[in-house]
């Protein structure tokens, strides 16, 4: 399984990386939002992870130029997990048609268990985080 994690802040991505880092999972990192279009052509992977505070090109603005790229077919679909700052942005997720959003700092086992939903879920089936889980996703 491949993941895309998009964040200048690097305690993200190593919070990522750790995670999720095991056998038969590659996690590729980038540090900034214009460059997560290309990245996801080269190395089509599974699932993007992005900071809503990645600078220069925000999480949101990122998820929303991926859904157009996408619906315009230069794109394969691939869902999007967004890492909020605060649970007052799962508003903005939900806009930028995210597939899941989880309030920072995230639990690894949280993060794990949303990530096998998104990645490993069975698309005719609702995904929905059980009760203790701080993720809200659609």
């Amino acid at each position: 399984m491949k993941i895309l994690v998009a964040a200048d802040a690097r305690w993200v991505r190593e919070q990522v990386r750790a995670a999720l880092v095991g056998r038969g999972q590659e996690v590729i990192e980038v540090t900034r939002g214009q460059d997560v279009r290309d990245a996801v052509a080269e190395h089509e992977p599974d699932l993007v992870i992005l900071d809503l505070q990645i600078g220069n090109m925000g999480g949101i603005a990122v998820a929303i130029d991926l859904h157009l790229e996408e619906a315009a077919g230069r794109l394969s679909e691939v869902p999007i997990l967004l890492l909020l700052d605060r649970e007052a942005d799962r508003f903005l997720a939900r806009r930028a048609a995210a597939e899941a959003e989880l309030v920072k700092p995230v639990e690894p086992g949280t993060l794990r268990r949303t990530v096998k939903r998104l990645v490993g879920g069975d698309d005719r089936q609702p995904l929905r985080p059980t009760g203790s889980e701080r993720a809200d996703v659609q």
